[in-house]
């Protein structure tokens, strides 16, 4: 009997997302293929260090334990490496306790490719050429920012942050805000406020981690010593009026989110900083590169991204 793929919410990840290869990285740069393979054997009972998704694929595994009885989460490791030089990677993921069998290796090759056929809600990589082809085949996909890795091992809450359009909402919006202005923006959106967004990028991400969301709710209703694990925030530029539409979206798809912030152009780090996200998802570099700390993962998807 195959293997039910496609009830699994499945997130990809590269070994460059899921753990730290700037060593290795500049092996490979710097002395070529060869040398790579040879360190890669010579390091192969070695632990890489963490990378940026690590602590979001950490708890999002761990979520297999709260729903036990129908395991949901898949997380499929996706690596340029060759087998070969993959076993370092493979070693790494049992060293740490991480409960990913599963793995493609496409020796040097693009892997974007393989994502629908694996159902895959979310593609993430350092490599930005994969994720840019992901993102225009239309497939979810996520760049991984080069940031400084915090894993609390005693905190096992599951927070994932989102911006919203451009994300998890299409840029429909933000196009009338870059080509008519902050003025324009706020009429349409005010004119438009009863009529939801299409869905974005990484919306299946979003919507399957909400239905998780809904059943911790109904537990703890019944069990009121029951701590949820999950929490879901948006943190947008958005404010009023503009954020009546987002509310009515998120209420058409059926989505509940735990916390929302309609800063207006305030500093998101202010309010990420405090939240600790695990990891936080923005179509906006410059909303990113300056984060400190913050798992921080780019989707270069829309009018922003076209420039």
């Amino acid at each position: 009997m195959a293997y039910p793929i496609e009830k699994k919410l499945v997130i990809a990840v590269a070994s460059s997302a899921l753990f730290d290869l700037t060593e290795s990285d500049k092996v490979f740069r710097t002395q070529g293929l060869q040398a790579y393979k040879e360190y890669q054997r010579q390091h192969e009972s070695e632990p890489l260090e963490k990378g940026v998704a690590f602590p979001f694929i950490k708890r999002l595994l761990s979520l297999n334990t709260v729903f036990s009885t129908s395991s949901p989460i898949e997380v499929i490791l996706m690596s340029r490496n060759s087998p070969e030089t993959g076993l370092r990677v493979f070693n790494s993921i049992k060293h740490y306790g991480l409960d990913i069998t599963r793995a493609g290796f496409t020796s040097g090759q693009s892997n974007f490719q393989y994502l629908p056929a694996l159902n895959t809600s979310l593609f993430l990589s350092a490599n930005e050429v994969d994720v840019n082809n992901a993102i225009e085949h239309g497939y979810a996909a996520g760049r991984v920012l080069n940031k400084t890795v915090i894993d609390n091992d005693d905190d096992m809450e599951l927070r994932i942050a989102f911006d919203f359009d451009g994300v998890i909402a299409d840029d429909d919006a933000e196009q009338v805000y870059q080509k008519q202005g902050i003025a324009s923006y706020m009429e349409s959106e005010a004119a438009n406020a009863n009529v939801p967004l299409n869905t974005g990028p990484i919306i299946d991400l979003l919507k399957k981690i909400s239905t998780y969301q809904q059943l911790e709710r109904k537990v703890a209703e019944k069990d009121s010593t029951y701590k949820k694990v999950i929490k879901i925030a948006i943190v947008t530029a958005r404010n009023a009026p503009a954020h009546e539409r987002m509310i009515k979206t998120l209420n058409a798809w059926n989505i509940d989110v735990d916390e929302a912030f309609f800063l207006g152009g305030i500093d998101k780090s202010r309010i990420l900083n405090v939240m600790r996200p695990h990891i936080y998802f923005d179509d906006q570099i410059g909303h990113l590169d300056h984060l400190d700390k913050i798992p921080a993962v780019h989707i270069p998807f829309g009018v922003v991204n076209n420039k």
